[in-house]
């Protein structure tokens, strides 16, 4: 039957004394053998299958809704700062965007991001691109390395699998109030169940209203969001779900740099104050809206065989007016400059899916074929334009910017892709084989020269993968992969360059031991990109020619060490370097990539005879994260100073001393107010300071 819970994967594992064996697929015989129940962590966002990540033969991190609520983070970027390999201190203390930098690739870090198995439709090298409120989802997926096998166009450093929250038929919903430091006050609700008493049609309304002041002065945050869901049922093979979502990020918050002489090192004896603000109050704007409907429908056909459809359509509006430093101008004082935009994006996406399980002789199969499309338009304005300097230790506002330049485009691009895959199983063996066809149409006109440029590329991308599950649940495997990622420079002529590609080859061991869900990961990758935009010396035109290489190491445990107490560590090794590029960078390590990340979180359940029951549902976490090696830029003169961050959450489930569903929340994020910059861009003149000490507290009513 198709009906089943939308929340997590129960698997029955088999038992025989000691032994488990952990069935790939649903459609394999039952065995005459004792069950026991465990729920297993599975993924979709690596195989757009249900396949329990210790079979998966690349690394996925699963960040669960209660681990980035427990740490209290208010971002998708934020969620995921305990994640071995993964960067998200990009853009220092900026919410704008959600930057994540996976394996070292920063170049489109904000475009890796897919909703519910389709790609968020953002236009990279705009300001079309778009940050889900975590409030919405269930949970996050961090799959590592090249994935355009399934999704297309895409980093080789990976993908980050968004998955929302759905209707269900049982009734409840959360009430959340919040308010913290830098004026935080937010209001939350979702509320689920069913429609009618046959249980066929289920619910959900979720939304949030939300405004902060950012770290820096005269600079406001503020978000309303809504999406409402309907499950319906039709009948036990067949189920439809519609799902909406509509944002308004009125104020966009702060995205801008400084110099790194006056922030990662005192300028004349001077620092810059990390809550200064180099722009101007009345020409600081931000503004998104943004709205997403589609539909999920799924058909069972038989047991072992059934078609899936995704779909969705998204627009947005988005106005910015900024004025920006780009380094000194004398002593004290920032030269400035101003942008401004308009933008008007819509874009549709869908993915067709046909999933079958069989058999040949022992060997079980389960095949996955494709066919997605994916298209774009986005309407922009640029305008461009100077300002008079401003002194950073002393500043006066109220100058008015001078625009020199405005530039009109429309932007298009459209991607068709079919894929097949295998997914093959003999015994303890795991087997995955797969290859994908593309086909990328991009235009783009100059609206005010009627100038066309063009590119039509096809592309063929694979992936292979093999692993072996041992009973005692330890996996070894090894994987090979492809990905590329099309160019939004031009070159001599001002043709669109054609697109990077990517290779990786990774090898691991992962392990969650039975009859627990613990887990640990271990792997080991190397991935060149190759053909990237390089600007040779004495030329104004970028040529196809570059490579990157980023190798490393990364482990992640997850613990139950007592009843009480668990722990989360994890660490990555990360070596990036311009192996073809201009000559001021080759052979250097790439900037905004930490080499070294470790990070800890622990934490602690109150036993309920403590204190005659007085702390009976009370909990305590405490984290650390440290980061090191960090190049300020890409000819490596200087170093980001290293930096470790100390976070705290405390919790109480009011429900144990007689509030039934209430539980309050304490957290804070840089316990010690470190002051520090948290990366540098590509040079010295844009660097970002990390976010100051955070506080927020919250009460959540759950019924």
């Amino acid at each position: 039957m198709l009906r089943r819970s939308r929340l997590t994967l129960s698997i029955a594992l088999c038992v025989s004394g000691n032994a488990v064996m952990l069935p790939v697929f649903a459609a394999a015989e039952p065995k005459p053998q004792a069950l026991e129940a465990l729920t297993v962590t599975a993924t979709r966002g690596a195989m757009k299958t249900e396949t329990p990540v210790v079979e998966t033969s690349q690394t996925v991190n699963v960040i669960e809704r209660e681990e980035w609520e427990e740490k209290g983070a208010r971002s998708v970027q934020r969620a995921a700062s305990y994640t071995p390999g993964v960067a998200t201190n990009q853009v220092g203390a900026s919410n704008r965007y959600d930057y994540l930098i996976l394996r070292g690739f920063s170049d489109g870090s904000i475009n890796n991001t897919y909703l519910d198995g389709l790609r968020v439709m953002n236009d990279g090298g705009s300001y079309s691109s778009f940050a889900i409120d975590p409030w919405f989802l269930e949970r996050m997926e961090i799959v590592k390395g090249p994935t355009s096998v399934l999704y297309g166009q895409s980093s080789p450093g990976g993908i980050v699998a968004l998955t929302s929250k759905r209707p269900e038929f049982e009734s409840g919903g959360e009430i959340r109030a919040t308010l913290g430091s830098n004026a935080q006050r937010s209001l939350a609700f979702d509320v689920t169940g069913s429609v009618d008493n046959e249980q066929r049609v289920a619910y959900r309304i979720t939304g949030i209203a939300a405004a902060a002041d950012a770290q820096q002065d005269y600079v406001k945050e503020e978000r309303r969001a809504i999406a409402p869901s309907l499950t319906w049922d039709i009948t036990d093979q067949t189920s439809l779900t519609l799902l909406a979502y509509l944002q308004q990020d009125p104020e966009g918050g702060y995205h801008a740099g400084l110099p790194y002489e006056g922030t990662a090192t005192s300028r004349n004896g001077q620092t810059i104050d990390r809550s200064f603000f180099e722009g101007e109050p009345g020409y600081d704007e931000f503004s998104r809206d943004m709205s997403m409907v589609g539909y999920d429908f799924e058909h069972e056909f038989s047991p072992g065989l059934s078609a899936r459809q995704k779909l969705r359509f998204l627009e947005s509006d988005v106005s910015l007016q900024q004025v920006y430093a780009y380094g000194w101008a004398t002593d004290t004082e920032l030269t400035r400059y101003y942008s401004g935009g308009e933008e008007d994006l819509e874009a549709i996406t869908v993915d067709n899916q046909l999933e079958a399980s069989l058999f040949t002789g022992d060997v079980e199969h389960r095949v996955l074929v494709g066919l997605d499309y994916q298209q774009r338009e986005n309407d922009v304005v640029w305008d461009y334009g100077t300002i008079a300097t401003i002194d950073a230790f002393d500043p006066v506002y109220g100058p008015v910017p001078s625009v020199y330049y405005v530039e009109r485009n429309l932007r298009k691009q459209k991607q068709t892709g079919v894929y097949l895959q295998d997914q093959i199983a003999l015994g303890g063996w795991r087997l995955n084989l797969g290859g994908r066809q593309d086909w990328v149409e991009i235009e783009n006109t100059n609206r005010d020269t009627a100038t066309v440029t063009k590119l039509d590329e096809s592309q063929f991308t694979g992936r292979a993968g093999l692993l072996y599950l041992f009973d005692n649940g330890l996996a070894p495997y090894v994987s090979y992969s492809t990905s590329f990622s099309p160019s939004a420079f031009t070159g001599e002529n001002g043709e669109l360059l054609a697109p990077s590609t990517g290779k990786q080859i990774e090898t691991g061991l992962k392990y969650q031991p039975t009859g627990t869900e613990d887990s640990y990961t271990l792997s080991l990758f190397r991935i060149n990109q190759e053909d990237l935009a390089t600007k040779l010396p004495q030329e104004a035109f970028y040529r196809a020619i570059g490579e990157i290489q980023s190798q490393g190491v990364e482990l992640e445990s997850k613990v139950q060490l007592t009843e009480n107490l668990n722990l989360q560590a994890g660490y990555a090794y990360t070596d990036v370097t311009f192996e073809k590029s201009e000559d001021y960078r080759e052979g250097n390590q790439a900037s905004q990539v930490p080499k070294h990340q470790l990070t800890l979180w622990t934490g602690y359940r109150f036993s309920p005879d403590i204190l005659n029951g007085a702390l009976d549902g009370a909990q305590a976490g405490l984290g650390l994260r440290h980061v090191r090696d960090i190049q300020a830029d890409d000819a490596n003169t200087q170093k980001v100073p290293d930096y470790t961050l100390v976070d705290m959450a405390l919790a109480y489930d009011l429900s144990k001393q007689g509030l039934t569903g209430v539980t309050a929340r304490l957290n804070v994020n840089n316990l010690l107010d470190k002051d520090y910059v948290a990366s540098c861009y590509n040079s010295l003149d844009y660097c970002y300071y990390g976010a100051e000490r955070n506080v927020t507290a919250s009460v959540s009513y759950r019924f």
